[in-house]
């Protein structure tokens, strides 16, 4: 599932509790296109509607074995044991009110499956873990309220994290 929400003007929309946040694999801001692209958005306007000359890319059977092939991808031990001492590191974080949860855990495993699988590998490598740690892990967190309001960000505390954690070799 994809979810959006517009960061201004919260009207008719609420944030979600911390064990909702928990159930999204990742969080992602997409900010603003580039000018160029937002010119070429404004231009395509003028013709047909773009969903009317949507093709599917594949079918739900390849999805699927897309899916399992990426989950079946090797992560060693010590990939795993790298994840649960990130994960741990949150929770004993002093600028944290809530760290992650087992189950951010399992996301940051999966997303580290999913990129190493884009990249064309077949095992996870620490720096798989570490291009989607941020994404995957601080919108599951809380900040203590003097680390909030001192101007610290969740992806701050996770980015801290990576550099402080021993990285297996």
């Amino acid at each position: 599932m994809i979810a959006t929400q517009n960061p201004v003007e919260f009207h008719g929309t609420y944030p979600l509790p911390e064990a909702q946040l928990d159930r999204f694999a990742m969080q992602l801001s997409m900010g603003y296109p580039p000018r160029e692209h937002e010119v070429s958005i404004l231009q395509s306007l003028g013709g047909p509607p773009a969903l009317d000359s949507l093709e599917p890319i594949t079918t739900l059977e390849e999805a699927r074995e897309a899916q399992e092939q990426t989950q079946r991808l090797h992560v060693d031990e010590d990939i795993c044991r790298y994840i649960v001492s990130l994960v741990e590191a949150t929770r004993v974080e002093p600028q944290l009110q809530l760290g992650v949860s087992p189950r951010g855990g399992i996301a940051l495993y999966r997303m580290a499956q999913g990129y190493a699988a884009v990249n064309g590998r077949d095992r996870v490598l620490p720096d798989d873990v570490k291009a989607v740690a941020i994404s995957s892990l601080a919108h599951r967190l809380v900040l203590e309220t003097k680390a909030k309001y001192s101007g610290v960000t969740k992806a701050e505390v996770v980015q801290r994290l990576l550099e402080s954690v021993e990285v297996p070799v």
